[in-house]
């Protein structure tokens, strides 16, 4: 597998770019990735503010950056690269913000496909946008 990820935590934006040892599994890449940002906060003596709360207000941030992308214009009008710079922030805040309570990234995404399912069973939901509980 072969990961490129752009992120930005400052003034500057970085690129990284990671070749996966052969039998390397999804996780122990997600893993390194984790690891690369941890680095570069730990360089920076940044960690003091990553607590969960201001991660969490990071990611609303960020999150909201990339939906200006989108405002006032059709999907396909938006500035692909700045939306790959704009998720990319997204997925550094989220992973830092697993990483901080030390949650199994799988596992969870896992458990919530699973709740899902049972909430939008394919029989009722299947082709529709309805919320759960109007299907």
């Amino acid at each position: 597998m072969f990961i490129t990820f752009i992120y930005y935590l400052g003034w500057d934006c970085y690129i990284v770019e990671s070749e996966n040892q052969p039998g390397d599994s999804e996780m122990e890449a997600i893993e390194k990735l984790i690891k690369k940002i941890k680095d570069f906060r730990d360089e920076r003596d940044w960690a003091k503010f990553h607590n969960p709360k201001d991660l969490a207000l990071g990611l609303n941030i960020e999150a909201a950056e990339l939906l200006e992308l989108y405002l006032w214009k059709k999907p396909e009008d938006a500035d692909v690269e700045r939306v790959k710079e704009e998720l990319a922030d997204v997925l550094v805040y989220s992973l830092l913000i697993a990483e901080k309570y030390s949650f199994n990234i799988e596992k969870i995404v896992t458990e919530k496909i699973e709740k899902n399912a049972k909430k939008y069973p394919v029989s009722k939901s299947k082709g529709t946008a309805k919320k759960y509980n109007e299907l």
